[in-house]
């Protein structure tokens, strides 16, 4: 099996500004060459079958994606209408300013694979394509935000992947993402 950085990924994950909430101490190129080389710890199923998700333990500083919202930080949450990319409509979204999170202990790649990559539009030469990346506390998958999820079922012209909303997982995802927010 063989794994490659997808150009949507890439501008998230190793942005280049020397942003705090991209992926820390390595390159896309030395990031690709690890998970390539180092065989997962575990191996989770995603959202559809065309994706899948692979826990590894953190090997950077980089921090923890999601924080918990308290009486003592809700303060310092924001929020504003953001596109991930020049093509989409805006999205509400909402993260934490000022804050600190944790070293996560795992890094856990998005994967999808060439069949659907190319159904949206991008060719890898590998059997999968990193479309993301969730830094967590425990070895497992962080729920999908809401918006992406609704996104997802938008289609591809609209940024998403085609894949209708499960309904329980979409309640899931809410029970999560009440209490936490990301961070800048």
């Amino acid at each position: 099996m063989t794994i490659a950085m997808t150009d949507f990924a890439r501008r998230r994950l190793f942005p280049g500004d020397g942003r705090r909430t991209a992926i820390q101490d390595i390159t896309a190129e030395a990031f690709v060459e690890h998970l390539n080389r180092e065989a997962p710890e575990v191996v989770l199923p995603g959202y559809a079958p065309f994706c899948q998700l692979h826990v590894h333990r953190n090997w950077t500083s980089t921090r923890c994606s999601a924080i918990p919202i308290t009486p003592d930080n809700r303060h310092q949450l924001r929020s504003a209408y953001e596109a991930r990319t020049p093509a989409e409509l805006p999205v509400l979204v909402r993260w934490f300013e000022g804050l600190e999170p944790p070293v996560a202990n795992c890094l856990v790649p998005i994967l999808y694979d060439r069949d659907q990559l190319a159904k949206e539009g991008t060719a890898i030469d590998a059997d999968w394509g990193i479309v993301g990346c969730l830094y967590t506390m425990e070895p497992a998958e962080i729920p999908m935000v809401p918006i992406t999820m609704l996104r997802n079922a938008l289609g591809v012209e609209e940024g998403g992947s085609g894949v209708p909303i499960d309904r329980a997982a979409y309640k899931r995802a809410v029970a999560f993402w009440d209490t936490h927010a990301n961070w800048r």
